[in-house]
């Protein structure tokens, strides 16, 4: 059967796909500088026999494997393959050797993943119907998102995909598991950044002073207000002031000008939108009461994650089949992002977490941490699995 054949080239191909995942973990590029990383995932492609273009987005690859009956119809897998700027801590062989730059979002084990999973697609492709788009999508990372230019280029013409399956690490979740979530599971995500201006001066003397410190202070506090007061409970909100500074301030000096970064997340795109005009009212108004100036900007950027009913439902009875019922459960709504979502907007997309955490070795960090790591025995079921929905979802 075809189930038992994937299952036996991902344990055949594991240590292959764990080389893989160390080469990319070992060399990581930025958002939007994935050049080496894009040669190398080209270079494997060829080497397996895989058709594919790079050059996509810049730096991305998109792949197809053609089965029988190649047009009857066709689907597409996704991974990201740009890392995070983070120095690693980890002391393992496999440790970045850029200062500064890790892959510490385990977008090395999603690359490696779709890797191995083409590799066994492309040993099966005589066993199943219809046609395999691979999309290895640079600058997950950044705004705009490099889904967002990988559609604008194309990549989902030509031929067109009915659907489109990504998975991401997930730490909390044992290694040996996965988990999903029909309808909408992440949230959108804005970056926000506001300068308040007012006149600075001695420490000592602030009535001859406009305190644009004062200002960002009732500032701050006003606009948690607006989520915690407006966003509907059931819908939750975030709204996350990450970094304040001022341009020269001191013990006794009072600054000219507060600049404040944060970002703002929800899964109500209505919502979302009240929510811009409300805090940058706000936050005018208030700069303006006290005597000061408000520039407030918010730059719009991924939406919400939306998993196809229908698809997520398909796709976990697939899993089941092919992990079993235990190692397969459903997650709650999470209010991190992922530009994963504008394949969501466009085409039924399901997004699945790969359970990556071992207390036992160690690797239970948190991504976005400089401690991340995985259970690379993870692979060999994040190959299998994302092969096996792949045939699935043709319809195999």
């Amino acid at each position: 059967m075809l189930k038992e054949k994937i299952q036996k080239l991902a344990k055949a191909y594991k240590s292959d796909i764990i080389d893989i995942r160390r080469h990319i973990h070992m060399n990581p590029e930025l958002s939007f500088e994935e050049v080496e990383t894009g040669k190398f995932i080209s270079r494997k492609l060829t080497e397996f026999g895989i058709e594919h273009e790079h050059g996509i987005a810049e730096n991305g690859v998109l792949g197809m494997i053609r089965g029988k009956n190649p047009d009857k119809k066709i689907i597409a897998l996704r991974a990201d393959i740009d890392a995070l700027p983070i120095l690693e801590a980890n002391d393992v062989p496999y440790k970045s050797k850029k200062d500064g730059i890790m892959h510490a979002c385990g977008h090395d084990v999603h690359t490696a993943s779709l890797l191995g999973a083409a590799k066994i697609l492309s040993d099966c492709k005589n066993d199943f119907e219809g046609s395999i788009k691979l999309l290895f999508q640079p600058a997950e990372e950044r705004l705009p998102g490099g889904a967002s230019i990988m559609i604008k280029e194309g990549a989902l013409e030509n031929p067109k995909p009915a659907s489109i399956i990504g998975q991401h690490v997930h730490p909390p979740l044992a290694s040996g598991k996965i988990g999903l979530k029909p309808g909408i599971y992440m949230a959108s995500a804005d970056e926000i950044y506001v300068t308040v201006t007012g006149r600075g001066g001695h420490g000592a003397l602030p009535q001859d002073c406009i305190d644009p410190i004062v200002i960002t202070a009732h500032i701050i506090t006003a606009l948690q207000q607006i989520v915690s007061r407006n966003a509907d409970p059931a819908m939750p909100s975030v709204l996350t002031l990450g970094k304040i500074n001022s341009t020269g301030g001191s013990t006794n000096i009072i600054p000219n000008e507060v600049k404040l970064l944060g970002t703002f997340r929800t899964f109500d795109e209505t919502w979302r939108t009240e929510a811009h005009k409300r805090m940058k009212k706000m936050a005018e108004s208030i700069a303006e009461g006290m005597g000061g100036h408000c520039d407030f900007e918010v730059r719009r950027g991924y939406p919400a994650l939306y998993n196809n009913p229908e698809l997520a439902v398909n796709t976990k009875q697939w899993a089941i089949d092919f992990l079993g019922a235990d190692n397969v459960v459903d997650l709650p709504l999470r209010l991190t992002a992922e530009d994963f979502s504008y394949y969501s907007q466009v085409m039924p997309a399901c997004f699945y977490r790969l359970g990556t955490g071992n207390e036992s070795k160690g690797t239970t960090s948190p991504v976005h941490t400089n401690t991340f790591d995985v259970d690379e025995d993870c692979l060999e079921l994040s190959i299998g699995l994302m092969a096996w929905l792949a045939v699935k979802e043709l319809g195999n």
